[in-house]
C-alpha cells in the first residue's frame, strides 16, 4: 500500500492542539465521566483502553462535541469550545472544532444511497464549498491511499466490512483534519479483515498524524501509540507508555484487564 500522506497542516511537537480539562458527563442520575484531562499534542498518538462501560467511547465523543459534557471544558488551539463553559474570552464553535478534528465511528455511518467517491467528497463540498472537481481529486487520491481507488464507483453495501471501514477513514481525512478521533474502528469488523485497517492507521500514525484511538487490539496500541491512557469507571486510572502501561501494568485492574489479551 502506498504510504499514507499526512493530512495535518502544522506538527509542531510540544503544542497541544486538543485538551480536555474536568470533563464530567451524567445521563441522568448516571456518572459516566467523572473529571477527566487530557492534553493531545501534535503528531502524538493516544490509544484509550479499558473495559466495556468505562467511559472511552463517551470521551472521545465529547473531544469533538458528538456528546455534549456535563461539566468541564474542551479546548482546541488553546480556545474553548462553545460559550456554555465558565472560560473567559474568544470560544470557537462546535462547527469549527468538527472541521478539525475528525471522527471514525464503529460502525461506518457511511451514507447507502452514495458511491464510495461521492461518500468521501460530500463534506469538502457541502461543508467546505469546495469545488466539485477539486473534491473528487483528493478523495481519489486519498482513496489510493486506502487501497480503494478501483472502488470509487461502488456502493457500500457492495463492500466488505474492513473496506466500508477504510472509506470511512478517506472520508475523514478529506476534510484535512488536524485530530483523528476513531472510536473502536475495528469491533464491528470479523477477524480477518481487522489488519487492513489498522494497517492504514499504522500509516497515518507513522506519518504524524495526531489521533485519539479507542481499541481493544493492545497489540496494536503498544506498536503505535505514543501513550496509553487506561480508563476504569469514569476515571483515568493509569497513564503512561505503552511499555509501562500495556506490556508492565501496575495497578491491578489494569493487570487484569491487559492479563484478558495476551495468548
Amino acid at each position: 500500500m502506498e504510504r499514507m500522506q499526512h493530512m495535518s497542516k502544522n506538527t509542531d511537537p510540544g503544542e497541544a492542539v486538543i485538551e480536555a480539562i474536568g470533563l464530567h458527563k451524567s445521563y441522568g442520575p448516571i456518572e459516566v465521566l467523572k473529571g477527566l484531562d487530557l492534553k493531545l499534542e501534535r503528531g502524538e498518538v493516544v490509544a484509550l483502553i479499558g473495559p466495556s462501560g468505562s467511559g472511552k467511547s463517551t470521551f472521545i465523543r465529547c473531544l469533538n462535541m458528538m456528546e455534549i459534557p456535563t461539566d468541564g471544558t474542551i479546548r482546541f488551539r488553546q480556545k474553548p469550545i462553545g460559550k456554555s463553559f465558565r472560560d473567559k474570552g474568544a470560544h470557537l464553535g462546535i462547527g469549527t472544532l468538527r472541521r478539525h478534528v475528525g471522527m471514525v465511528f464503529q460502525h461506518f455511518n457511511l451514507f447507502p444511497h452514495k458511491t464510495v467517491l461521492e461518500n468521501v467528497t460530500e463534506g469538502p463540498i457541502v461543508v467546505c464549498g469546495r469545488p466539485k472537481r477539486e473534491a473528487e481529486a483528493l478523495a481519489m487520491e486519498l482513496l489510493n491511499q486506502v487501497g480503494l481507488a478501483e472502488k470509487h464507483a461502488a456502493y457500500p453495501n457492495h463492500l466488505s466490512g474492513g473496506q466500508k471501514q477504510r472509506v470511512a477513514i478517506a472520508r475523514a481525512l478529506a476534510m484535512e483534519p488536524e485530530v483523528l478521533l476513531l472510536d473502536e474502528v475495528t469491533s464491528a469488523l470479523d477477524p480477518e479483515l481487522v489488519g487492513e485497517v489498522l494497517a492504514v492507521i499504522r500509516n497515518l500514525a507513522e506519518n504524524g498524524m495526531t489521533m485519539a484511538i479507542v481499541t481493544h487490539e493492545m497489540a496494536f496500541a503498544a506498536d503505535v501509540a505514543s501513550r496509553v491512557i487506561f480508563l476504569d469507571q469514569g476515571v483515568i486510572a493509569e497513564t503512561g507508555t505503552p511499555e509501562d502501561v500495556i506490556l508492565n501494568p501496575q495497578n491491578p485492574r489494569l493487570q487484569g484487564f491487559v492479563a484478558r489479551f495476551k495468548g
